[in-house]
């Protein structure tokens, strides 16, 4: 018999710390881990450093306390964001963080998070990647407007493919 979560041991600061490690050297940009209490999400963008959340339900121990993931929090993570690649002076490609399968919207009978012609902002969910049973979302790092969808609902992707072109100018 599996034991309850409340037997389960928690992770403690040196093997969040082994984790960031293997993120930071690995291509995802994005990792997250929910249990019941807690939540964890890791992102990095580019070289810069990753940035770690932790959200638990109840008191934070005072092993994630440290002063190196107090400092990180998620409002530093546009300021470190990469720049889109420039396809033309207008265009530019959203790429995939990542290998997976897209999702256009987040669950099968709900509307797609955008569609061609939606104008977008900074930090709006454009898609969803699925690795290895997580669910990643994908937020425009720029403002304009949706020219094209390059990747079909629920197709697999690789790491870079287009999976949009949005017009900066729009």
């Amino acid at each position: 018999m599996a034991p309850s979560t409340k037997d389960r041991p928690r992770l403690d600061l040196p093997e969040i710390q082994k984790l960031i490690r293997i993120i930071e050297k690995s291509p995802i940009t994005v990792f997250e881990l929910e249990d019941k209490d807690l939540k964890i999400k890791i992102s990095k963008n580019g070289s810069h450093s990753p940035v770690v959340q932790t959200v638990m339900s109840s008191p934070i121990p005072a092993s994630l306390s440290a002063p190196s993931y107090s400092a990180a929090t998620a409002a530093e993570a546009p300021a470190a964001a990469e720049k889109a690649p420039v396809v033309s002076k207008n265009i530019v490609e959203i790429k995939a963080p990542m290998v997976g399968t897209f999702y256009r919207a987040p669950s099968p009978d709900a509307d797609p998070y955008v569609n061609v012609g939606d104008r977008v902002e900074p930090n709006r969910v454009l898609c969803i990647i699925e690795a290895m049973k997580l669910m990643n979302e994908v937020e425009a790092e720029l403002s304009g407007r949706i020219v094209e969808a390059c990747v079909e609902n629920a197709e697999p992707v690789e790491y870079g493919q287009v999976l949009f072109r949005v017009d900066i100018t729009g």
